[in-house]
């Protein structure tokens, strides 16, 4: 009983936190943890607290907004997080119904609306609250522009959906209000949605996916896939689905999703499976806080709380100085993660963190782990210092805007290899085999100290070093060799230009033909160029006003670079000048990096979400929410045919 207690005033804490304060202090995953351990208690010893989580859908309402009683009481979804699970479920539904069929939707990670509209009018919005109560978030919500103020159906309609901020937006508003930057995308949409100021809340430009049909007055589904029909009739920014009748197929799209979902515009935490057919809804009924009829698969935690040990302070190939996290080891998305990154001091202070504190770490888009914000300011914690001097060669750093940067351009040790590491990367002049140890070595052994002297090695010099055989000798002398014979674009990317990344550098191609073009460019010419602004054309024209780095150029041609000089120029109009193409679902004619090759190749670009923005998006197989969001906005939508007969191929 005392292990009981415990666990239900920690997780009523928890809860408070997430809910009223909107600052959690634990993650999801282990939320969900010790929820689950509760469950397992109350159901062995057979005793339920009356003040137990488990005995309520959602939380407390806000005291600041208006109390509102929902029409219907909003249940909320049984969960598993194996496959065996839901495999187990969906067979146990298919033993007890014949010719059982299923719809496949998102796992929404954003906060739950309800709207409800009179005579095609939208009249009232409320959050779920406890399920039963929630919170009148009318003005609010109304902001949101993906939520219809009037549809053509005019009975009583009441439907329910996620607010969701897409990663694009969130990307974009921390861009344009660095100093109310939000941390994750949960958080800014329950921020704006709780905020009082309706202003406040269309500022984060947020979206709403419907994926409930409540209650339609005079009107009768048979099915979701009915259900959803009908929403989209009526303008709403529906839920991507799929349907299917066999559990196994299910599963397959599972683990399709679970493998691109980092690619999504939306936070998704996972997939959720219902029965199709209403009237076996009905049969399957519900428990106290669940329906019978669904369940929610949950992808494996992103996103787990742990120990702030230190941070340090790495150099970069531009002399960019940028803090690393050292946390107590988690094991995320099946890696065990000790480092994660940091913006830059700022970003420290925006954040809150401290050494010996517990602070959130995401694996962001499944590959890179991020410090997403303090969890609890433990006893003993102590402030992050901003260093003074470079960590790699004692220069005293200097500060521009909100990075740090060590000066010492031509002597810095970790600066000079950076950049012998970014030169020999497959975008670049993809020395094949060049790893940063391989760039440690050769500097700290005095046979490279800049990029052009990797094309004086000889067989000598390399024998006697550690761990190089004559095999490897050959092989590293070989791919330098072959990387003489280079695209312009490579070359670009390859010379460590400040702000310089491979698109620009092939957009750079493709407006200069040669490299005697680009020195020669000036910041109006520049500035004529797509995506390129101030700070990019700026960084530009300064590096080639270096003498030193006029010099590096010279060196490199002079033993033996030819640059396969670009055969378009931007200065000329292709057919697709001046159009976005947004790529989704699978392509059957040519892959995405060949279509987007074509895309560029004729003067148009591609872009990863669909906004107002969007040209045409081009759908492949098995399109999804992008698709769905195209038909909202009314943007043109075509087939590989189509694309084909626009590049006339």
């Amino acid at each position: 009983m005392d292990e009981m207690k415990n666990l239900v005033d920690k997780l009523n804490n928890y809860s408070y936190h997430y809910y009223v304060l909107d600052a959690p202090i634990i993650s999801d995953a282990e939320y969900d943890k010790l929820y689950d351990k509760l469950v397992k208690l109350e159901k062995t010893t057979g005793v339920i607290l009356s003040n137990s989580p488990t005995q309520r859908v959602g939380d407390t309402v806000l005291k600041n907004f208006k109390k509102v009683t929902h029409k219907f009481r909003l249940y909320s979804l049984d969960k598993c997080q194996s496959k065996e699970s839901l495999l187990t479920w969906m067979k146990d539904v298919c033993e007890k119904e014949n010719n059982v069929d299923f719809t496949l939707e998102y796992k929404f990670d954003g906060l739950t609306i309800v709207c409800t509209y009179d005579e095609g009018v939208l009249k009232s919005c409320a959050t779920r609250g406890n399920g039963m109560v929630g919170e009148d978030v009318t003005l609010q919500v109304k902001t949101i522009k993906s939520v219809p103020l009037s549809i053509p159906y005019e009975g009583q309609l009441i439907v329910q959906g996620e607010g969701m901020i897409t990663l694009s937006n969130l990307k974009k508003f921390n861009q344009k209000y660095p100093n109310e930057a939000l941390k994750n995308a949960r958080n800014a949409v329950s921020g704006a949605i709780r905020n009082l100021d309706p202003k406040q809340t269309a500022k984060r430009n947020l979206d709403w996916f419907c994926y409930n049909v409540l209650y339609a007055e005079n009107k009768a589904f048979t099915t979701q896939v009915d259900m959803f029909e009908f929403l989209k009739e009526n303008g709403f920014l529906i839920s991507p689905y799929k349907r299917f009748s066999s559990p196994q197929d299910i599963i397959s799209e599972i683990e399709k999703v679970d493998k691109e979902k980092s690619s999504l515009d939306i936070l998704i935490d996972g997939m959720v499976v219902k029965i199709n057919q209403l009237n076996l809804r009905d049969e399957f009924g519900y428990t106290s806080k669940f329906p019978k009829w669904a369940m929610a698969y949950k992808f494996e935690a992103q996103e787990l709380s742990t120990i702030l040990k230190d941070v340090i302070w790495q150099v970069g190939r531009t002399g960019k100085i940028t803090p690393i996290a050292i946390i107590e080891p988690v094991n995320l998305s099946g890696a065990t993660i000790y480092r994660a990154t940091l913006n830059n001091y700022m970003d420290i202070l925006r954040k809150n963190i401290y050494i010996g504190s517990r602070v959130f770490v995401r694996r962001s888009n499944e590959v890179i782990p991020e410090i997403m914000g303090l969890a609890e300011k433990l006893e003993g914690s102590i402030p992050i210092r901003k260093p003074e001097f470079c960590p790699s060669c004692g220069t005293r750093l200097v500060q521009i805007g909100a990075l740090d940067f060590c000066p010492n351009t031509d002597f810095c040790p970790e600066q000079i290899i950076g950049r012998l590491t970014h030169f020999a990367t497959r975008n670049a002049m993809d020395i094949d085999g060049f790893k940063d140890s391989t760039a440690r070595l050769l500097y700290e052994s005095g046979l490279v100290k800049d990029v052009s002297d990797l094309y004086t090695l000889k067989e000598s010099d390399l024998i006697n070093l550690p761990l190089f055989k004559e095999k490897k000798v050959n092989n590293l002398l070989s791919a330098i060799e072959k990387s003489k014979d280079v695209e312009l674009s490579n070359f670009i990317y390859a010379l460590s230009i400040q702000n310089i990344g491979v698109k620009t550098a092939k957009d750079l191609s493709k407006y200069y033909r040669t490299i005697e073009d680009l020195k020669k460019a000036t910041m109006d010419d520049l500035l004529k160029i797509r995506d390129v602004g101030e700070i990019v054309a700026d960084s530009i024209v300064e590096y080639f006003k270096n003498p030193k780095n006029l010099a590096l150029v010279d060196k490199l041609l002079k033993r033996g670079i030819k640059i396969k000089n670009s055969t378009q120029t931007g200065k000329s109009k292709g057919i697709l000048e001046g159009k976005t193409f947004v790529l989704t679902g699978t392509l059957e004619s040519f892959t995405r990096s060949e279509a987007t090759a074509l895309i560029e190749q004729n003067g148009g670009q591609t872009s990863s979400s669909v906004s107002k923005n969007t040209d045409f998006v081009l759908a492949g197989k098995e399109a999804g929410s992008k698709l769905t969001k195209a038909q909202n906005l009314g943007i043109d939508i075509i087939d590989e045919q189509t694309f084909k007969n626009l590049l006339k191929i």
